[in-house]
């Protein structure tokens, strides 16, 4: 029986090869393990012949297109290798570079020190300084700046872009930590909490002048919820400036009206953030200060995920700028938020025995409804 010559088995090996190749490919990155079993599944090798598929492999391996690796479930295994990262590695002018550089570039993004990759390939010092230096030359690798090692020499792939874990993320430049650029963001971010937690009323101004009235009773405020209005959402107890008085006249914020002897008197007041009604469960998210940081493009080429503004709610947290909403059992009752907390006493217009809020946090009333303020 004829035989084929040994061109006619090297052509046919060589398009087993190319066939095998490309099919691994198309089945996995180029981090997944391929064991003896799974390359035979592919259905490259004809009559499923191991010594066939074995001379295949062992091709692929010496052309630099398939790593040989152990898996500790399966055994050998291979994982393939780009074609132009191939050529790299047989370019290389002895076996000692191809270590050094097989090395690093197992290192991945986070790179290896000089000093672990002479530990690991027991090399003499001049040697490995002349693979590196052959190795830079060629634009193979390339130094980097480890912010956990800042004074160790660390080398990466030429082609791969560091980790955060090696660069410290967004928050440092250069292998500095940006101070200014966190405080900036931080200040952004206290003031979108602050807005979208809080609304914007009046208090008295320290020092101001008080009301005067003919009679020379104290105006008490009665229960209710306000129409209208910005800052009030329907049902919600108002605040102590929004609340009528007894004869059915609506206060205006941040004023008093006296009447009687003609003369008036204006309590000076000033703007200030209050809480918002007990109940409110609209606080932002660190979702959507993310988004808010995006969308305003106030960090230029710099992309913030949901884990680094989780970073600076924490740091506000920490220095007591801000805080949970739900952090406790006095915040979680209605008590907590309530914006007449000081005129809540038994006996007076407000208190815990006919407080509906209250009620309806228990679960024991149903919400409120809009009371109307009667006209003047």
């Amino acid at each position: 029986m004829a035989t084929g010559s040994p061109a006619d088995d090297s052509a046919k090996l060589q398009i087993l090869k190319d066939a095998l190749y490309d099919e691994i490919r198309q089945h996995g990155s180029e981090t997944r393990l391929f064991t003896q079993s799974d390359l035979l599944d592919l259905n490259i090798i004809p009559h499923n012949d191991v010594n066939l598929l074995l001379r295949v492999v062992q091709g692929l391996t010496d052309e630099k297109l398939l790593v040989g690796t152990t898996n500790h479930h399966a055994g050998l295994a291979w994982r393939w290798r780009s074609r132009e990262e191939a050529k790299k590695y047989t370019s290389l002018p002895n076996d000692e570079t191809v270590m050094v550089y097989s090395i690093i570039d197992e290192a991945g993004a986070d790179g290896i020190w000089n000093r672990t990759i002479k530990n690991r390939l027991n090399m003499h010092e001049a040697v490995v300084k002349s693979c590196i230096k052959f190795l830079e030359s060629k634009g193979y690798i390339a130094s980097m700046k480890n912010v956990e090692h800042p004074n160790k020499k660390m080398y990466i792939k030429a082609t791969l872009k560091p980790s955060e874990r090696a660069t410290g993320g967004p928050w440092f430049t250069e292998g500095e930590l940006d101070t200014a650029f966190i405080s900036e963001l931080e200040g952004i971010v206290f003031e979108y909490i602050k807005t979208k937690s809080a609304y914007r009323g009046s208090q008295p101004h320290p020092g101001g002048s008080a009301p005067s009235s003919s009679s020379g009773a104290t105006k008490v405020p009665k229960r209710g919820a306000v129409l209208g209005g910005e800052t009030t959402s329907r049902g919600t107890k108002r605040a102590a400036t929004e609340i009528s008085t007894d004869d059915g006249t609506p206060a205006p914020a941040g004023a008093a009206t006296s009447r009687g002897s003609g003369s008036s008197g204006h309590t000076k007041t000033r703007a200030v953030f209050l809480p918002m009604p007990a109940g409110y469960k609209h606080y932002p998210t660190v979702a959507e200060i993310a988004k808010f940081i995006h969308d305003t493009g106030i960090t230029n080429n710099t992309t913030l995920s949901e884990a680094d503004i989780q970073q600076l709610v924490d740091v506000l947290t920490y220095d007591g700028l801000i805080e949970p909403p739900l952090g406790n059992g006095l915040t979680e009752a209605p008590c907590g938020r309530c914006p007449v907390f000081d005129l809540c006493e038994e006996g007076a217009p407000v208190s815990p025995s006919n407080c509906v809020y209250f009620l309806q946090w228990l679960e024991l009333e149903e919400a409120p409804k809009e009371v109307a303020v009667p006209p003047p």
